[in-house]
């Protein structure tokens, strides 16, 4: 008897512990597999490349590699001599142009004083003399307005908040309009890039909360789901050279989940956090309750049928008490199931 006592004993806590142990499993399994985080995110930001509008050797430097600068700080100057002189010209021919303007306004007006005495012809012609000066003005006064700009484009200016690359440029340096020089990366714009596998975006919804531990960072920030993307590169379907598609053959056993990328944007970072673009991030997506889903889908249908917040948060609220009591019958204990379609009576 003491015997039978026991093998049930050793029965029953073998039976615990492999319940115990399924259960952590099955855990695990729906953890690693289907929960919305992934160790494949990575910290991005805008890179803006400085190039400047003129060419020209550059005189001066008030930068150094990496620095952190300010929306219009001057980052380097381009040699301003040949453009000054360039506007001093501009000027001299906008003064030339201005004194053969005048003289043609003055024929004008005193051809049409003399009137009759004047033939038509030569009205005609000091007229069109007149406007044909005014059109050269505006185009002087352009091309004084153009060495005007392009002499203030020779001072680059930082065009946001953030930091320089690893190499300003040096003095001497001769630099060409349209090719960057130096680039800045937008310290407003950081954000971070998560690439879930197809299988766990179920449970990723815009707005939702997460949570971004940086590799080698102790600390944890946080952020909102802020983009899904709506479509990814199909990489085994190319053309052929004759336009029929080209599909890779693939093994029907093997199907490896595409990896889709979701942008969160940082709610707030501490002050002493640097955060560098590129560096290896994981991403955890909040999970949501039946009862928040419910109430966020009962909130969506009240927006579109222009309900208020309240009035969609109580109908969800009924909703959900509704449902809770038609599935856990009276207080008795007693369960009540519907008659299935088709049962005996």
């Amino acid at each position: 008897m003491k015997r039978t006592w026991l093998s049930a004993g050793q029965i029953l806590l073998t039976l615990i512990v492999v319940v115990v142990a399924a259960l952590v499993l099955w855990r695990l399994v729906q953890y690693y597999m289907f929960s919305p985080w992934t160790r494949d995110g990575h910290v991005h930001a805008d890179v803006i490349q400085v190039a400047p509008d003129v060419s020209g050797l550059v005189t001066g430097v008030d930068v150094i590699d990496n620095q952190q600068v300010r929306r219009g700080q001057v980052l380097f100057v381009i040699d301003q001599a040949r453009y000054t002189l360039a506007e001093r010209e501009a000027e001299a021919t906008l003064a030339q142009r201005r004194a053969a303007l005048d003289e043609a306004k003055r024929e004008y007006a005193r051809n049409v004083t003399l009137g009759n005495l004047v033939a038509a012809e030569v009205l005609e012609e000091s007229h069109a003399r007149m406007d044909q000066d005014d059109a050269a003005y505006a185009e002087a006064q352009v091309a004084l307005d153009t060495a005007r700009l392009n002499l203030q484009r020779t001072t680059i200016v930082s065009p946001v908040d953030g930091y320089l690359n690893d190499r300003a440029p040096r003095v001497g340096e001769y630099v060409f309009a349209g090719r960057a020089v130096v680039s800045v990366v937008d310290m407003h714009s950081f954000r971070v890039d998560g690439y879930f596998e197809e299988t766990r975006l179920h449970g990723i919804r815009i707005g939702q909360p997460v949570d971004i531990k940086i590799m080698g960072e102790p600390d944890v920030l946080h952020g909102h789901v802020q983009s899904i993307v709506a479509a990814i590169e199909d990489r085994d379907s190319t053309q052929s050279p004759n336009l029929l598609p080209n599909v890779n053959p693939a093994f029907s056993w093997v199907r490896l989940a595409q990896r889709i990328p979701v942008r969160v944007a940082l709610n707030e970072v501490p002050t002493d956090f640097r955060l560098i673009a590129g560096r290896t991030a994981t991403v955890s997506v909040h999970t949501e309750t039946p009862k928040q889903r419910h109430e966020e889908l009962a909130a969506n249908r009240a927006a579109a049928a222009g309900m208020s917040p309240a009035s969609a948060a109580n109908g969800a609220s009924a909703g959900v008490g509704a449902n809770s009591a038609s599935g856990t019958g009276d207080a008795s204990g007693a369960h009540t199931q519907p008659a299935a379609s088709g049962a005996a009576p």
